[in-house]
């Protein structure tokens, strides 16, 4: 069946499996999630504690 010819519901499949192939084209971008997920456990745990001391270095010179 051609691309003329498919039928709604094929053509909505089709363009899911093409979403799939291709994430960070979709509306929404890459999100945290995207992040974390290509991290390791180490990686995570670096950029919370990064944030965290970030965040008490700004409460303790404007406080």
């Amino acid at each position: 069946m051609t691309k003329d010819n498919e039928t709604p519901e094929n053509k909505r499949e089709r363009l899911r499996k093409d979403e799939l192939n291709q994430p960070s084209s979709s509306i929404h971008g890459s999100n945290l999630s995207d992040l974390v997920g290509s991290l390791s456990w180490k990686g995570t745990g670096i950029i919370i504690l990064t944030l965290l001391l970030i965040l008490i270095i700004l409460f303790v010179f404007f406080s």
